[in-house]
Parts: C-alpha cells; structure tokens; sequence
C-alpha cells in the first residue's frame, strides 16, 4: 500500500463532469493498494495520513498534521501508483492489488479516516475514470508507505 500525499488549498474529484468529492485545505491522497495489503497496514496507513506534519505551524516549520489543522482529506483510489516501471517502456500493473482486493481496502482506509479524523473525509469513485482538479500548497509532495 501506498499513498501520494499532497499539501492542498482546495482539490476536487469529478466523474462525468460532477463532483464526487472535494475539499478546501487539507491533503488529497492518492492510495494504492498492493496484493496481501493487512489490516494493520491500511490502519497504520490511516494513521500516517492524518498524522504526517507537513502544515506549518506558527514559526513556519512543518510541526502540524491533518488531525491538528481539522483539514479536508480527499482519498482517490490510483491503482497506477503501484505499477512496475523498472523496465520497458509500458507499465506493469502486477504489483497493485486485483481490483476486489484493492477495493475492500480502500473502503476500509476511508472508514478508518472518517472515524478517526473530525475534519471532512472524502473520495472519488472506485474505478472510474475520474478527474482531480487541485492547488498544490508549497509544493508539498510525499510518498508514504505504511
């Protein structure tokens, strides 16, 4: 499991042209799920979210979480985060969970987020095409792994 995390003013998910999600501040994560992701992965990933500091606190330094602003979290399962691109010149897509797999995972991720985060959890559709409009804060970007 993996999650691209960005620092955001405002983000929104659309699918044929509605918005499905959206947020003001707060962080848009893309999640991948990879074969044999756990329980305790999804929910140490959970945890991660909603507790990486990367919001500046009042000397500007990157000392507050998504827990201590109350910021939106925008969750958008991307199975293409998980590809192979070691060789060749096409994607491999055998690394990311199937897609029965990786939907009951995200499905729990979110659950975990909204249970555990005051602030507005939301998400896009679960494989469908879909489009992010977003404003990158910084620009900050991280990778997380559980």
């Amino acid at each position: 499991m993996l999650s691209l995390i960005q620092r955001v003013t405002r983000a929104s998910v659309s699918v044929d042209e509605v918005v499905v999600g959206a947020i003001d501040g707060g962080l848009l994560a893309l999640v991948a799920m990879e074969p044999g992701d756990s329980e305790a992965q999804i929910a140490r990933m959970a945890e991660r979210l909603l507790g990486y500091r990367v919001f500046a606190d009042d000397a500007g330094r990157m000392n507050r979480s998504l827990a201590d602003t109350g910021g939106g979290l925008l969750l958008v399962s991307q199975f293409t985060l998980a590809a192979d691109t070691r060789s060749g010149m096409r994607p491999s897509f055998t690394t990311a969970a199937p897609p029965a797999e990786a939907e009951q995972g995200f499905n729990q991720l979110v659950a975990i987020c909204r249970q555990m985060h005051a602030g507005r959890v939301e998400t896009g559709r679960f494989g469908a095409h879909m489009v992010i409009s977003l404003v990158n804060d910084g620009p900050v970007t991280f990778l997380l792994r559980p």
